[in-house]
């Protein structure tokens, strides 16, 4: 089997090594490098890494909706793309390109968050199940037929990072028990029901903000949910306070009105919310460096009666 392969951050990699040792892959396509960390170098993504590690051809269009890139994808005589989180929209003639298409791994439960962001709105919302879909790409957003769904638990206190990794590998499990099936013909793709679809937005700095008036478990949700980006927030005496860890308190009395500090001391930090409270566990105020709980109340920045994103 010749594969091309479409991926671009972390959660790809692991993918790529899977179709590395069952296919010839003549061509490996990422965004281009970017610029990253405090002197704003550029950087490579890490697919472009991983591939250069295993000799692999690489390009990184800056524009997918050309000729000359269709031309590129049609000349490797593929028999199939396979597709993982590469962060752009592929053309119908890039679509048609290879032998059989190609095939998306979607971080969701189909036809449950299509879109950019579906880890972490999963999350947020509270699910307790995702998975990965192999699916036969069209042009829509994730719309087309899916030949086999994966699914893995989601912890109550799991955070985004520790589920891109999670899924990730089980994208991996996807492409070694499932794709050549898939390339085949042995496996046959059903319809995704479109009625019942939601979407996955891409994330902006602003989802992070924190609403309080939510139920501890939203709260705690969306925090983790969140995590490493854009990343929850709130302001603690005018000053912005990224919030980096929660649990939710283990008694969910009244205490307060939403984002009152109701206790602030060497056992820790707890916040009412519009039903119940969380206790925070890790913090970052603006411009300084993360904190535990406690040692934000020892330097004063959290105090008792405090009321946060007021």
């Amino acid at each position: 089997m010749r594969a091309l392969f479409f991926g671009t951050p972390a959660i790809s990699v692991p993918a790529l090594d899977a179709l590395h040792a069952i296919a010839e892959i003549p061509l490996v396509v990422c965004q281009p490098d970017r610029p990253a960390g405090r002197g704003l170098e550029l950087r490579a993504p890490p697919v472009k890494q991983r591939a250069l590690e295993l000799g692999l051809r690489v390009e990184q269009p800056l524009k997918v909706k050309t000729p000359d890139f269709a031309r590129l994808i049609a000349e490797t005589n593929a028999d199939v793309a396979l597709v993982i989180a590469y962060g752009r929209i592929l053309p119908k003639a890039v679509l048609d390109a290879p032998r059989r298409g190609c095939m998306n791994l979607h971080a969701s439960i189909l036809p449950k968050y299509r879109g950019a962001a579906p880890i972490t709105w999963a999350i947020v919302n509270g699910e307790r199940e995702t998975g990965v879909c192999l699916m036969q790409m069209d042009e829509g957003m994730d719309t087309g037929p899916v030949y086999t769904t994966h699914r893995i638990p989601i912890g109550e206190d799991t955070t985004a990072d520790e589920l891109y990794v999670e899924l990730g590998a089980l994208a991996a499990q996807v492409v070694r028990e499932d794709l050549l099936r898939a390339v085949s013909g042995d496996l046959v793709a059903a319809p995704q029901d479109h009625a019942a679809a939601t979407m996955a937005p891409m994330l902006e700095k602003e989802h992070g903000r924190i609403d309080w008036s939510k139920p501890a478990r939203a709260v705690h949700d969306h925090v983790r949910g969140m995590t490493s980006w854009p990343g929850a927030f709130t302001t603690c005496a005018g000053k912005g306070l990224k919030v980096l860890a929660t649990r939710v308190a283990l008694e969910q009395g009244v205490r307060g009105a939403p984002g009152t500090v109701t206790a602030a001391d060497k056992g820790g930090v707890e916040v009412a919310c519009g039903a119940g409270s969380i206790t925070l566990v890790r913090g970052q105020l603006e411009g300084r460096k993360p904190l535990s709980a406690q040692e934000l109340v020892a330097g004063r920045a959290l105090t008792k009666g405090m009321i946060l994103g007021a």
